[in-house]
């Protein structure tokens, strides 16, 4: 993704994309506590949609009422998430919702 903000790069660096532990708390690395429970608390802010892609830990979600396309990293991709999966995406707190599972993401491109 070429118009990643500056820094982006290194917020995506993390030691388990080779499968080990991750100890960050940056998007796209751990859910924290907080960071789900505030999402949970402005249920306003989740936007529907439908995954259009997913490579590399880059998932694409096109959001059902408009059309537009959202770019979402996280370092560990559910195995479960695929092409075609209804899924949620918090406009506030940077949380994709897959069922009842939570992954924080970083949003290359704004809601």
């Amino acid at each position: 993704m070429s118009n990643l903000k500056p820094g982006a790069e290194l917020v995506m660096q993390c030691s388990s994309a080779s499968g080990g532990s991750c100890d960050k708390t940056g998007p796209g690395h751990s859910l924290r506590p907080i960071q789900e429970r505030i999402a949970a608390a402005t249920p306003s802010k989740w936007r529907d949609g439908i995954v259009s892609s997913v490579s590399g830990g880059w998932i694409s979600v096109t959001f059902v009422d408009s059309g537009d396309v959202a770019w979402a990293w996280t370092h560990d991709v559910p195995d479960e998430l695929t092409v075609g999966q209804p899924v949620a995406l918090h406009a506030l707190y940077s949380t994709l919702a897959l069922g009842s599972e939570r992954l924080s993401v970083l949003v290359a491109a704004a809601l």
